[in-house]
């Protein structure tokens, strides 16, 4: 059927459930092989530096792949007024990233680097970005604290997951909801046809 996505496998280099997830929600039953890269990062301008870090994942991955497959890395950041919110060290940590968040907007970066595999080689790679804007309701100190107590903020950039308790302080979208889960999936669906 032409416009399919014609594959034997497709491998994730990620250990991201949410991003396996939406993988399974587009109909992709994809392999997880966690990249153990030391990510180095040399680009400043977000877009570019997420592309930088999914690439070094998938091209991690693929090193030792050798049988047909596509390889997809990805990495995702939020950045707010041109700062660069990572995972939180700690509670306080994430605290204080969602009072910075909260009545304002920020965008969210997701760089998706994927890698086709023949005959045990790299044959073509793409890469791309997605950006999508996010607007946080104001929020009480109580309401931050609270959500913080959940741990749900503590692996996820930000410190936030759209997808869970944190969706009722979220204002609006601008963008692709998906990529702010982790993976903008109609962008990689189309990259994959």
């Amino acid at each position: 059927m032409k416009g399919c996505i014609d594959m034997k496998k497709i491998i994730l280099a990620s250990g991201s459930p949410r991003r396996k997830e939406l993988l399974e929600q587009i109909g992709l039953q994809p392999v997880v092989i966690k990249s153990t890269v030391e990510e180095i990062i040399t680009k400043t301008a977000p877009d570019e530096m997420v592309m930088e870090l999914s690439s070094q994942k998938c091209l991690d991955v693929a090193q030792s792949i050798k049988e047909e497959a596509v390889i997809l890395g990805a990495d995702t950041i939020v950045v707010k007024d041109g700062e660069i919110l990572g995972k939180p060290d700690s509670e306080d940590d994430a605290i204080s990233m969602l009072r910075s968040l909260q009545g304002r907007s920020h965008q969210v970066y997701t760089g998706v680097t994927l890698a086709w595999i023949n005959d045990g080689e790299v044959s073509r790679t793409k890469t791309f970005a997605v950006c999508t804007e996010v607007t946080v309701s104001p929020m009480t100190e109580e309401e931050i604290r609270a959500y913080v107590a959940t741990g749900d903020p503590m692996d996820k950039a930000g410190a936030y997951g759209i997808q869970g308790i944190f969706a009722k302080h979220v204002e609006k979208i601008h963008g692709d909801y998906n990529n702010v889960v982790g993976l903008p999936v109609a962008a990689v669906y189309e990259a994959l046809k």
